[in-house]
């Protein structure tokens, strides 16, 4: 992200400047939401409580996209906006009729970023603290699509997949802030003495914690891991036993890798390949971090690359968690709905079941292979799994568990146990 000219007012916020930034560089489709706050916040040198407000500027504006321009074209009566200006607006509103930040400080401080469209932009946020009741209450008549935020294919998608109160109690979901988890990591001796005397943890069970902060000296140590309790089913599904060879097909950044570890007692074997050079540091940087000693790191791009001839047939089990829509992670994942188009499910599809066709030599007779997504749509999932059973010989499906975030509480996933016949 380049550097902007500085705003001119010395009462702007930082974190309100870095946010600006931020949607503005999110808007030109130059990085991820998250990746953009992280950045802003290092360069900026942010305060932990500028840090914490940056990044609900950033992510409620975004969770809200929708709702937020149909204000604006109320406000506004759908006058034609600039990005700043526009992007601007949307800060504003955002913390007057979301966040219920203190009206002086969302005008004034907003209106000071705001150069040549100061006198708009401030006209628009005194008339939005005036009406403040009002425009909150036409947002309930407007149709669902608007009033959560979601793009409407992918409502009518969920709709036909599911029902329609599903689909709306998913959206609403969505709209909420993700909730923190870190997992204790077993093999490192004293893992779970130490999250024990952390402050604003709640064991939820399964070894993970649900917290209010996060406690980084656990997790700087290696005695904790940073994931979502969805992300045990599939390592769980799969149940390697210590001195099993296992393959871990799509690996990066390493915290399934490390469940699996821990199933395995740090005995057997793991390959954790991933197909993108650029994550197999932070993989090898995290499986070290978590004292993971029993897995090998390689770069293998499954459909693309030659298969290395002693992977045939060699692997007891593999975890197949290929890459997806991420329609399970939106809450935690705010771009996605916005990055995905219709057409990309089926193309996915295509591709999750090229990744996964190319893993099944590498399946012992009588193995196991655990296919895996954090998506929830059927075309991804139950679709590609039936496809395998159907063009593969010797392959039949013994289980799946699928995850509904408003429904269990936690990250979308699903999973499916694939049993290669043959073995004793």
């Amino acid at each position: 992200m380049k550097k902007r000219q500085a705003a001119k007012s010395t009462r702007v916020s930082p974190a309100r400047q870095a946010a600006l930034d931020v949607l503005l560089d999110w808007g030109r489709d130059h990085g991820y939401a998250a990746d953009l706050i992280e950045q802003a916040g290092s360069r900026e040198t942010l305060s932990r409580p500028d840090q914490a407000f940056l990044r609900d500027l950033v992510l409620t504006t975004l969770r809200n996209l929708t709702c937020l321009d149909e204000w604006i074209n109320v406000l506004t009566s759908g006058r034609h906006l600039d990005d700043r200006t526009a992007w601007l607006l949307r800060l504003g509103l955002v913390q007057l009729l979301i966040l219920e930040v203190a009206e002086h400080a969302s005008v004034n401080e907003t209106v000071s970023l705001a150069w040549k469209s100061g006198g708009l932009v401030n006209a628009v946020l005194r008339r939005t603290c005036r009406e403040r009741r009002d425009l909150l209450a036409m947002r309930e008549d407007w149709p669902a699509s608007v009033r959560l935020s979601h793009p409407e294919f992918l409502m009518e998608r969920w709709t036909r997949q599911w029902n329609e109160s599903t689909t709306l109690a998913l959206c609403e979901w969505n709209q909420t802030p993700a909730s923190m988890y870190v997992r204790v990591n077993r093999l490192k001796a004293g893992a779970e003495d130490l999250l024990s005397r952390a402050e604003g943890l709640e064991l939820i069970g399964d070894g993970f914690y649900k917290c209010g902060v996060l406690p980084m000296e656990a997790l700087r140590s290696g005695a904790a891991y940073a994931q979502d309790p969805s992300t045990a089913m599939s390592p769980g599904l799969l149940a390697p036993r210590p001195g099993d060879l296992v393959l871990d097909a799509c690996a990066a950044p390493g915290g399934k890798t490390a469940i699996l570890a821990e199933r395995m007692e740090n005995q057997g074997r793991i390959i954790a390949t991933d197909g993108s050079k650029s994550r197999l540091p932070r993989l090898r940087e995290n499986l070290e971090r978590l004292g993971v000693e029993n897995a090998e790191v390689k770069r293998h791009r499954w459909g693309a690359d030659p298969l290395p001839g002693e992977w045939v047939e060699a692997f007891d089990r593999i975890l197949a968690d290929v890459p997806c829509s991420n329609t399970g992670v939106m809450r935690r994942r705010v771009d996605v709905r916005w990055r995905l188009q219709e057409q990309e499910f089926e193309e996915l599809a295509a591709q999750q079941f090229a990744m996964t066709r190319a893993m099944l030599p590498c399946l012992k007779p009588g193995g196991v292979l655990v296919y895996s997504t954090c998506s929830l749509d059927v075309e991804e999932n139950q679709g590609v799994v039936d496809r395998l059973v159907r063009e593969v010989p010797g392959m039949r499906c013994t289980e799946t568990k699928e995850l509904i975030p408003s429904v269990d509480g936690v990250d979308g996933a699903y999973a499916a146990v694939l049993k290669r016949e043959g073995g004793g």
